[in-house]
């Protein structure tokens, strides 16, 4: 790569390079570090540039990329809004290298890298439509699926200032590359047939007919033939028609997927891995009520402590009341009123976007724990059927994780060894490549894939969802109904949870 020049996209301004949420430090960390690029030829954004010299800053790094010629191959991801670079809704199309503002959504989805949305910049340096649409070659990446959205409307949409990466539509050489997730809601995924003739498998006739039940607003047992002609199902009416019988086929479906009893009637072990402290009451509380009534030994495994997603407030408080508390039982008031001391000070030189000190990280942990204790006894699980496992990959104190390794892998075979599951629930959020959902699940089934390999069997897994996304109607193979008291119940578990309950970090 020495004959590589280099040029990324966008840096936030203000922040140093060698900053925790530097794209500079980032790029190269990632890149620039392992690659023989040479450093003269690696030209990215600096937001650290006095803010009168910013223009011709801007100007400058414009020159260095003519200088080079034009940009042959430029990678794109894209943010939920339709912004590529920094470019934001609205952004005018010939625009060049500046200083941008950025949108309340992106600063929204940035909170979780910042520790809060407060300290998220509110500009950056980014190369300009006019940059960027005047590349040879375009690669858009997105993976996930809540990148289906804005990938729908960024392919099959209208061109519009309004989205900005839908002007890629009018470039010579300019593909997306996505994974299933981010795919989904593209017609060819989503609503085949509207594309032309598909082979209807009983999968696709549940899929079409309940999406039929969406466009026109009516229940399954009131579809009648003029609803399929149009809305492009004439193939399905004609080969599996007519309505009546299509919709009482799909009806039974349907009914089929309604189930009291989860876990069946005879008593047994069940295990639920939560991926953070209140997945598991937020996702399938009820389910966890249906169990605990039926007799099963229901053990929860949370498997990590979610510190990083506590406000600083919430833990200053909790180091001020274990210091009143201790004082007023006269329990080592001396070290308690030191962590006290320790954690506000922490607080006071805490420079925004920086990572908390282990002491503070602790307290957290500590309040996720007791709030996942106490939701857990509230839809009737016992105390010694909670296993916390902590699991190595997420302490890192920042939303970056390490990958999942063998001794994440391990913890959770002793775990189901031990506890000997007959059925195990899952956190189903597997449409995000770099959550921890996602993370969680591939620790799990490479535990799970051992203990076949030894034994020769596994527990029955099935997996859930809920906190971020829900499944699709006709993805549900079992749903666990709901009585007005057991909604209740699996409200008063979400509550525990205080420290959840503004905005997501």
């Amino acid at each position: 790569l020495s004959n590589v020049v280099a040029f990324c996209l966008d840096e936030y301004y203000g922040l140093a390079p060698d900053q925790l949420q530097s794209h500079h430090r980032w790029m190269r960390e990632q890149l620039f570090d392992h690659v023989n690029i040479p450093e003269q030829q690696i030209h990215i954004p600096d937001g650290s540039v006095p803010p009168d010299q910013v223009d011709a800053y801007c100007r400058d790094f414009e020159r260095r990329i003519e200088q080079s010629g034009r940009i042959d191959i430029l990678l794109l991801g894209i943010g939920r809004n339709g912004h590529i670079g920094f470019n934001e809704p609205f952004t005018i199309r010939n625009s060049r290298t500046r200083l941008c503002t950025l949108d309340p959504v992106t600063r929204r989805g940035m909170a979780s890298d910042f520790f809060g949305e407060e300290n998220v910049p509110t500009q950056a340096i980014t190369m300009g439509l006019g940059t960027l649409l005047e590349a040879r070659k375009v690669l858009l990446l997105a993976l996930g699926e809540h990148k289906s959205s804005i990938i729908r409307e960024t392919a099959e949409g209208p061109l519009t200032d309004r989205v900005p990466a839908s002007l890629l539509q009018d470039h010579n050489d300019a593909t997306i590359i996505v994974d299933a997730a981010a795919a989904k809601d593209l017609t060819g995924c989503a609503t085949p047939w509207l594309l032309g003739n598909v082979d209807w498998t009983d999968s696709l006739i549940k899929r079409a007919v309940l999406w039929l039940c969406q466009q026109t607003g009516k229940a399954l047992l009131k579809l009648d033939d003029d609803d399929f002609r149009q809305h492009n199902l004439h193939q399905l009416l004609r080969h599996h028609g007519p309505a009546q019988t299509i919709a009482h086929r799909v009806f039974r479906w349907m009914m089929n997927t309604i189930e009291y009893h989860p876990a069946g009637r005879e008593r047994q072990t069940v295990l639920c891995f939560s991926p953070h402290p209140d997945d598991d009451v937020i996702s399938m509380g009820g389910t966890l009520i249906r169990l605990v009534e039926d007799g099963h030994e229901t053990h929860i495994a949370y498997m990590t402590s979610g510190n990083i997603a506590v406000f600083d407030h919430d833990a200053q408080r909790v180091a001020d009341l274990v210091t009143e508390y201790n004082r007023l039982f006269g329990i080592d008031q001396e070290r308690s009123q030191a962590v006290e001391k320790e954690v506000a000070d922490s607080f006071v030189t805490k420079k925004s976007g920086q990572p908390d000190t282990d002491a503070v990280l602790k307290i957290k942990a500590l309040i996720r724990w007791s709030e996942a204790k106490a939701g857990a006894i509230e839809v009737g699980c016992r105390e010694e059927h909670l296993h916390f496992l902590d699991l190595p990959f997420y302490r890192t104190g920042t939303i970056a994780k390490r990958p999942i390794g063998d001794e994440d892998v391990a913890i959770i075979r002793e775990l189901v060894e031990r506890v000997r599951p007959a059925q195990v629930y899952v956190a189903g959020d597997l449409s995000d490549p770099h959550g921890t959902h996602r993370m969680c699940a591939e620790a799990i089934f490479r535990a799970l894939n051992e203990i076949e390999r030894d034994t020769g069997s596994r527990p029955e897994v099935l997996l859930y969802r809920g906190a971020w996304q829900e499944y699709e109607a006709h993805e549900i193979e079992i749903a666990v109904p709901l009585s007005p008291n057991d909604l209740l119940k699996k409200r008063q578990a979400i509550f525990m949870h205080e420290s959840q309950k503004d905005e997501a970090l």
